[in-house]
């Protein structure tokens, strides 16, 4: 048998391996562990007046963020901590899961860090960081060819 042809064999069937690892790779392979190391999807839009962050933090609350501005760094990061207890007449079960992250970003010269505010609604936290006035003029300028 060629090499490739294993390798298809192999995706269709589980070996005994896989399922007898299978309580620990779940764990590793996006599973409890997985959940915790994950960041956020981040996108960045530059407008006239301002350049918009937005986060997807879905799940969170306002309350579980903090954003920082020092320097020009800015970080964005959140711990959360969920408890979880079910009783029954036999036994007693308990969830615990944490999940935490932070992002930083360097921060342009033009950003006025007094007026940046944040915005968390439908599972996207938006952080609005508004340009100087100074230096809005200042980006668009034409130049003309001699």
């Amino acid at each position: 048998m060629t090499t490739q042809a294993l390798a298809k064999l192999n995706e269709r069937m589980p070996t005994v391996f896989d399922d007898f690892f299978k309580p620990w790779n779940e764990w590793f392979d996006g599973g409890i562990w997985g959940k915790a190391n994950t960041m956020p999807a981040v996108n960045i839009i530059e407008n006239k007046d301002e350049y918009l962050v937005s986060l997807a933090v879905p799940g969170m609350k306002k309350d579980d963020f903090r954003i920082d501005v020092d320097g020009n760094m800015l970080t964005i990061s959140s711990e959360k901590e969920e408890t979880k207890e079910e009783k029954d007449k036999k036994f007693t079960r308990k969830e615990y899961n944490f999940t935490s992250f932070s992002r930083s970003f360097t921060l342009p010269e033009e950003i006025f860090k007094d007026k940046i505010e944040a915005k968390y609604e439908d599972g996207v936290l938006r952080i609005m960081l508004p340009r100087k006035e100074e230096l809005k003029k200042l980006t668009a300028k034409h130049i003309a060819v001699k």
